[in-house]
């Protein structure tokens, strides 16, 4: 398998970010790690290797990237409009730099898709869902779409701004986004079982979708299903197929 590690230097951001880049061809998914984790996260967990076929076959590339949560979501004892900020810096480095970048390199005419498992799947949705014309569709396994799970009580325009459960449902029927998703895939999938806390939170996405017309999956999994590794491998390779369909 073809592996190579990048190191990006991040204008939005002001500091280097890792990214790790999986295979040479076909659907470029752009891979956002569990919470607090790195660009080696999906190899780490067996991720890479669970699908390795479809990498080596050239059907996908991955370009697996750092997170900043422990400077946004998970720092709790920050400040909440810094930690704010950070989080919307980390989005237009997504969009602004590394989407570019990801452009540049791909030997496939398709659009990235975005991907992510926990805290992964919350920037996985909200990067497609604010530039869904930078990208193919999404895949969101086991988020937790909910702001006050993170920042408690506080909210400003900014974290507004990065918070599907809060923005989609204000979005207008007649916006332009909304034949641009159904031109798209959109997933969600989530487990009933152990440490599935953002259950809830997948309910009400979907029935906000479903009030806007929104064509999107949302698939829920039994109730032994976990927020865990060996469940997002089985569901990726569930997942796989209908992604690339038409690709």
């Amino acid at each position: 398998m073809y592996i190579e590690s990048v190191l990006y230097y991040s204008n939005n951001l002001r500091k280097n970010m890792r990214v790790n880049i999986y295979g040479t061809a076909g659907l470029p998914i752009l891979c956002f790690p569990a919470q607090d984790s790195m660009a080696n996260n999906y190899e780490e967990f067996g991720l890479v290797n669970e699908i390795a076929d479809y990498i080596d076959g050239e059907r996908v590339q991955l370009y697996c990237v750092d997170s900043n949560d422990i400077e946004s979501w998970s720092n709790k004892n920050g400040d909440p409009a810094w930690r704010a900020n950070r989080q919307e810096e980390y989005f237009r480095f997504i969009t602004e730099e590394l989407v570019p970048y990801i452009n540049s390199r791909k030997r496939s005419f398709c659009e990235p898709f975005t991907f992510g498992v926990s805290m992964g799947a919350n920037h996985a949705a909200l990067t497609f869902l604010r530039r869904p014309d930078l990208f193919s569709g999404m895949l969101s396994f086991s988020g937790v779409f909910t702001v006050k799970y993170f920042f408690n009580d506080y909210c400003d325009g900014t974290l507004y701004n990065n918070a599907p459960e809060l923005f989609m449902p204000n979005l207008p029927k007649d916006h332009p986004y909304i034949d641009l998703y159904n031109q798209k895939k959109i997933i969600f999938c989530i487990g009933q079982g152990a440490w599935e806390e953002g259950l809830p939170t997948y309910h009400h996405l979907e029935s906000v979708f479903r009030e806007k017309g929104i064509n999107a999956w949302f698939d829920y999994w039994g109730h032994d299903v976990a927020h865990d590794w060996p469940w997002w491998l089985v569901q990726i390779r569930y997942f796989l197929p209908y992604i690339l369909e038409d690709k």
